[in-house]
């Protein structure tokens, strides 16, 4: 009888820390051709805001439950964490995962999904970096996922891995990395977070600063439950934009999900992100007619282009907007 108690008890104690993370108010989100779906089989587009990275903002004294408060207000059903590799390694692992944890429990609280980024700009094959915050390896990208996919397999309200936040290729500053050598990288990541989750969506960013996602179009990466990421910042192409931004990366959306992971405008910036509501709204109407998810940047006063004026939530002219979009929808 001890022997069948002691049994019992351990099946209790298995099932309970393999579901630690497990979230019965989330419904699991996956792929099913070109939409992300519910438990249901229902299509769901995401529209929700891009945070700074947790670090930065735990330095500003930001990283607190009203900042997730302050976005669900605003309207947003996700936020995006964006984990630069300089602060990951700073902080260091245990004490970074602790802010995350406290992060999603954050957004859980709130009803919002989450999608954690691993924010490196350039090039990871040669790693050739567009600055020392960005600097990463192979190795050091893996085994992060390794960590990621391990922590969260089972929290459905963690809904997306953004893998690699801008690919950037074939420019003298940083090198070159064709198509066939990323879709290697990709599929090496994706095949270590999928030997520990199986569910969490893979979200693959295009070139030039992940606004380009022509060689989808003849070379898809064939891995299951995986979407493809676009930021069409304003000055990506010359106005009218429709026409360019179908060639350029919205065509993906007719075969595969896509999500707007960064996008955004300010009058008075820098080169790609100056411009109006007239772009704002050109963007939105474009996506709104893709079926495709998206999350401004950014959910901070100093990060431009910014959602906010200052940490009293003062929406900037582009905070004005997205905020009003956000309420609509």
């Amino acid at each position: 009888m001890r022997k069948a108690y002691t049994s019992i008890l351990v099946i209790v104690l298995i099932f309970v820390f393999s579901n630690i993370y497990a979230d019965d108010n989330f419904d699991p989100i996956r792929v099913d051709g070109n939409r992300f779906i519910d438990a249901d089989s229902q299509t769901v587009v995401f529209e929700g805001l891009a945070f700074s990275d947790p670090d930065k903002l735990v330095r500003d004294g930001q990283w607190n439950e009203a900042h997730f408060k302050k976005a669900a207000e605003w309207g947003a059903d996700i936020v995006r964490l964006p984990v630069h590799p300089r602060a990951w390694r700073e902080r260091g692992q245990q004490a970074y995962l602790e802010l995350l944890d406290q992060g999603i429990e954050w957004s859980k609280k709130y009803s919002m999904y989450v999608m954690i980024d691993w924010h490196s700009i350039g090039n990871l094959w040669n790693q050739i970096f567009q600055d020392p915050m960005y600097e990463t390896t192979i190795e050091e990208t893996q085994n992060f996922w390794r960590i990621i996919a391990r922590r969260y397999r089972h929290e459905n309200a963690v809904a997306f891995y953004e893998i690699f936040n801008e690919p950037t290729v074939s420019d003298d500053r940083f090198g070159n990395m064709n198509w066939a050598q990323w879709s290697e990288l990709v599929k090496g990541i994706t095949q270590i977070i999928r030997a520990y989750d199986e569910q969490t969506i893979v979200l693959v960013a295009g070139f030039d600063w992940a606004y380009d996602l022509t060689p989808v179009r003849e070379h898809p990466i064939k891995m299951k439950n995986i979407a493809y990421v676009s930021h069409p910042y304003p000055q990506k192409r010359e106005a009218p934009w429709e026409e360019k931004w179908e060639k350029d990366w919205g065509f993906v959306a007719e075969t595969y999900p896509v999500f707007v992971t960064e996008f955004g405008f300010q009058k008075d910036s820098h080169v790609p992100v100056i411009g109006t509501v007239k772009y704002g709204k050109a963007i939105i109407d474009y996506m709104k007619k893709k079926g495709i998810s998206w999350t401004p940047w950014c959910f901070d006063p100093d990060w431009e282009p910014v959602l906010i004026k200052n940490w009293d939530y003062e929406p900037s002219t582009q905070g004005e907007f997205f905020k009003e979009v956000l309420q609509e929808e």
